[in-house]
């Protein structure tokens, strides 16, 4: 059986090591980064692909490596690989199951703001920042917690040096924050998620204003994340998933176990 994993997340790594022990399986994941094609690896994947893959170049590498399986286990924000493996797999005829983790239950907080896209999270933000520190000479910083790829949108409307931007140890993602202005003080470039107790820490150690995040689920960190920022009566502005509409009438699972086993009953 031939299967193919869009990696990328914890999720991902997990189910490829769920299937890897299977005699008979045989795995090829994608992923979008070096790290992420060497976490792949490390998990069980036989073949790995690195790249940004269209919905044609999908297909094409289905057909190539005669898959029966595309399981996309692609962050919860990645919409766009999202509808070019549903694509792919329409045009190949292979089967599609996405994967896709538990939301987080927000709390019922004034502190918690949810917003529909970055750009209406970053308004938000300024409109916090500014009734707070109107009168005041010193303003809180925006701690971002959304993955570099969206540090973008928070720079176009706030000087560099007002955000702190927690990004994964890589080089790319360093060499990103610098070129869009972000000191070097200011770059925090570590893996993993981490306890409310140790996001406390950093919001205080950086006198942190406002967090900016997306709601990624609790594997991403997500309630960790919230939970140190209302300990300490600071704002959290989220960003929501996306809908994605090509999703409606697919198997989706929440449960790992659950999809590998779907797969492997086939």
């Amino acid at each position: 059986m031939n299967i193919m994993v869009m990696a990328g997340t914890s999720d991902a790594r997990k189910i490829i090591r769920e299937l890897s022990r299977v005699k008979d399986v045989n795995i090829l994941a994608t992923a979008t980064t070096s790290h992420g094609a060497d976490l792949a690896r490390t998990s069980g994947a036989d073949n790995v692909l690195e790249g940004r893959f269209d919905s044609d170049k999908l297909a094409e590498i289905i057909k190539d490596n005669h898959i029966g399986f595309l399981i996309d286990a692609t962050h919860p924000f990645a919409s766009e690989a999202t509808r070019n493996a549903i694509r792919a797999s329409d045009i190949t005829r292979a089967e599609y199951i996405r994967f896709e983790r538990p939301p987080t239950e927000l709390p019922n907080s004034e502190l918690v703001y949810q917003c529909s896209s970055f750009e209406d999270a970053v308004s938000k933000i300024l409109q916090i920042l500014n009734q707070a520190y109107n009168n005041s000479d010193e303003t809180g910083k925006i701690f971002h917690l959304a993955g570099v790829n969206t540090l973008h949108y928070l720079n176009q409307k706030i000087p560099g040096e007002m955000i702190v931007a927690r990004i994964l140890p890589s080089v790319y993602s360093v060499k990103k924050c610098l070129k869009l202005g972000i000191p070097h003080k200011n770059i925090v470039a570590m893996e993993g998620t981490f306890s409310p107790e140790f996001n406390s820490i950093l919001m205080e150690e950086y006198r942190i204003g406002v967090v900016l995040t997306k709601e990624s689920g609790q594997s991403g960190g997500t309630w960790s994340k919230i939970q140190a920022a209302i300990d300490l009566d600071i704002p959290v502005v989220i960003v929501m998933r996306p809908k994605i509409v090509e999703l409606q009438g697919k198997p989706v699972f929440d449960d790992v176990k659950l999809l590998c086993d779907e797969v492997l009953l086939k």
